[in-house]
């Protein structure tokens, strides 16, 4: 590929992600002098969100499509099963974040000049570089718990003269020799914001970051401002996203034969109303499911693809061995219903569905979290109508 083509993809990029309003003006020059490009290793995955499927490429091999993947609004994967074995394994552990997303997040953090940044999953280094750009390489602090992933990001930046710190070590942590930060911002999906971060933060700092509970893979993005009396922080959600998890804060789902090993046999039968779609909406990125997973403590769902017209629904408890099953059949008005266990999944389930009904079907903006010392509270529409999550 010629420098002209290299250079027509990144102006393509450039003009849709300015057209969608994801790069704002002042993270312009940021975008033109920082390529993604030189952040990504010889070997990547890039991933089709829609599909859920990756393709393998080589820039050594095909440097021409490396090239235009690498110059496309796509997550990449670059790393599978936390680095054991060189090609593509089962579980994508390290990646390249869609840079529509990666600078509509930035253009929320709301950086001005001199403010000190956090960032907790440093990955290939692109953020972290952008933030360099932009604030200083004295400004920004990296975190990655990966210690190849660090390696290969430190040797990234300071190839384009952008390396700040890059610490080793669990992002939990925080970084409490370099706080109180201006921003902390999290480039990795989180069940619970550490209250070490609520401490790094300075008082009317923010914290961004891709959060939601063990209920299913989803993540929707918060910001949160630290109060002035520095106890608490809270904000609005901002809209559905999907980050590769914390690995101090993976899901605990052990799999379904530890829960049903030997098939739903004498468990509790019934039936319920409540429709496919009323619990699974239109897709990955479903309110429903957000805010099922706010009003139902320590569970997780999984739905299994449709065969024949049916489409079993599991439901599995996080502190028990409590589970549900729903089996939804095309074309019938009611579905059957399985549970087993101290705890009546299903039927929690279906009462937060008619909560959120009651309440209007909220969408993720009316949703809100809040965040002390102590605990985390999600609320709907006002911090005061909270509950403890």
């Amino acid at each position: 590929m010629t420098l002209t083509g290299v250079e027509g993809e990144r102006s393509e990029l450039g003009r849709s992600l300015l057209e969608r309003k994801h790069l704002t003006a002042d993270w312009l020059p940021a975008f033109a002098a920082v390529p993604r490009s030189a952040f990504l290793p010889d070997l990547m995955w890039p991933h089709d969100m829609d599909t859920g499927t990756t393709v393998v490429v080589d820039r050594r091999d095909e440097p021409e499509r490396w090239m235009s993947y690498a110059n496309a609004d796509i997550p990449i994967v670059t790393q599978w099963d936390d680095g054991v074995g060189d090609g593509q394994g089962t579980v994508p552990t390290s990646s390249a974040s869609m840079p529509s997303v990666v600078f509509r997040m930035l253009a929320t953090l709301d950086v001005e000049p001199g403010h000190r940044v956090l960032e907790i999953g440093t990955g290939t280094g692109w953020t972290a570089g952008l933030l360099a750009h932009r604030l200083g390489t004295d400004k920004v602090v990296s975190i990655e718990v990966d210690p190849a992933v660090a390696d290969a990001a430190r040797r990234r930046l300071g190839a384009q003269q952008l390396l700040g710190q890059v610490l080793t070590r669990d992002g939990t942590d925080g970084d409490e020799a370099g706080a109180p930060y201006d921003r902390i911002i999290a480039t990795a999906g989180v069940r619970r914001i550490p209250e070490e971060w609520l401490r790094h933060t300075r008082e009317g700092g923010l914290i961004l970051a891709p959060w939601g509970t063990h209920f299913g893979n989803g993540d929707a993005l918060v910001r949160l401002r630290r109060t002035e009396d520095g106890g608490s922080a809270s904000g609005r959600v901002l809209g559905p996203v999907e980050f590769m998890k914390l690995r101090s804060q993976r899901s605990p789902f052990t799999g379904h034969d530890t829960y049903v090993p030997n098939g739903v046999g004498d468990a509790e039968r019934s039936t319920t109303t409540v429709t496919e779609e009323q619990l699974l909406g239109d897709g990955r990125f479903a309110v429903t499911r957000f805010a099922v997973g706010l009003r139902v403590r320590g569970c997780y769902h999984q739905a299994a693809a449709k065969r024949d017209g049916a489409r079993p629904v599991w439901f599995y408890g996080l502190t028990d061995r409590s589970w549900a099953c729903v089996m939804f059949r095309d074309g019938e008005a009611e579905a059957t219903v399985w549970q087993s266990g101290p705890r009546r999944l299903w039927d929690e389930v279906a009462a937060a569905i008619a909560w959120w009904r009651a309440a209007g079907e909220p969408g993720y903006e009316r949703f809100g979290l809040t965040i002390t010392a102590y605990d985390q509270s999600a609320w709907l529409d006002r911090p005061e109508d909270a509950w403890i999550l």
